[in-house]
């Protein structure tokens, strides 16, 4: 994630799925940012509004862009893999927030 990088965008991870799945995803993904585990996922759907959906017992994708000075930017929540934030998202809105005003 070069670009994000150029930019002074840190990403960061957080699961609740435990420590071994958590390294098995840094392992197979080739991830180099921090991934957090062992998460409760009902107190992060409190927390934060991510659906969590009962029956199944999953905590649906949530994905933030957090400002330098520790404010919300942006939030996208999703109910599936489609609509999920992408690398590509973050970078156009930081673009969009650091442009300079006319």
């Amino acid at each position: 994630m070069p670009e994000l990088k150029a930019l002074g965008v840190e990403v960061l991870a957080a699961s609740v799925d435990g420590q071994e799945d958590a390294r098995r995803f840094v392992q197979d993904t080739g991830v180099t940012f921090p991934v957090g585990y062992g998460l409760d996922p009902e107190r992060i759907s409190e927390l934060t509004g991510a659906f969590w959906e009962t029956r199944r017992r999953i905590l649906h994708a949530t994905g933030f862009l957090i400002k330098p000075d520790g404010t919300l930017a942006h939030a996208v929540f999703a109910a599936g893999p489609i609509g999920r934030y992408t690398a590509s998202d973050v970078i156009q809105n930081v673009k969009f927030m650091t442009k300079p005003k006319a």
